[in-house]
């Protein structure tokens, strides 16, 4: 059996794959991502493939079985936390990377410590008032940092309703804007994954060519 390559190795695979210019630019981030869920966990899997080699994440709360159906988790995380769930995960693809965990309720007072050194954060929560929490929180109080926000995505079909978006300076929105109670379907893998690769590909176009 092959065993995986070393630091270094890796490293150049890497640095190959997506040029020196480029991975040097990834590999040097630190992006953040606030909430675990069908957006959370699937972009910070794509990021993590993509050679970020510094993850912050935060989320309250355990695996469900109710998440297995559009959540990057296997059978064997239910009941764990979803933080720690996603170490595990982000672990199997790239021994390497250095996640920061907060298992906790975010907040306007502890999101700038937990955040504040990143320079992109990922905001994938569920319910509208805490995405505008985290949102005004981080222009608030995070001057140098960019969002990248989901909204959006419930359903099937409609592939390509789901656009990236820049609202203002700082602030970018991935998603089809149409509310979830108005989506036939409720929530399902393909279309959750679309709009989680929208706001993993804003990450890396932000941290590369600095917009989207």
């Amino acid at each position: 059996m092959m065993s995986f390559p070393s630091i270094g190795e890796w490293d150049d695979i890497l640095s190959e794959r997506h040029t020196p210019r480029i991975h040097n630019i990834i590999k040097k981030a630190r992006i953040g991502i606030a909430g675990l869920g069908g957006l959370g966990s699937n972009i910070a899997s794509m990021l993590v493939r993509a050679g970020i080699s510094v993850m912050v994440i935060a989320d309250m709360d355990n695996v469900d079985a109710s998440n297995i159906n559009r959540q990057n988790y296997f059978a064997a995380h239910v009941g764990n936390a979803k933080t720690d769930a996603t170490e595990e995960m982000l672990k199997r693809i790239n021994p390497y990377v250095t996640v920061k965990k907060h298992h906790i309720r975010l907040d306007r007072d502890n999101i700038p410590s937990v955040f504040g050194n990143c320079e992109i954060i990922c905001e994938a929560f569920d319910r509208p008032s805490e995405k505008a929490m985290l949102i005004n929180t981080i222009m608030e109080k995070c001057p140098d940092v960019k969002v990248v926000a989901g909204s959006g995505m419930a359903g099937f079909g409609r592939s390509n309703g789901i656009t990236t978006k820049k609202i203002f300076d700082r602030l970018y929105i991935c998603g089809d804007g149409i509310d979830m109670e108005d989506a036939e379907g409720g929530l399902m893998a393909p279309r959750v994954n679309i709009c989680a690769a929208h706001m993993a590909n804003a990450v890396i176009s932000l941290l590369v060519n600095g917009d989207v």
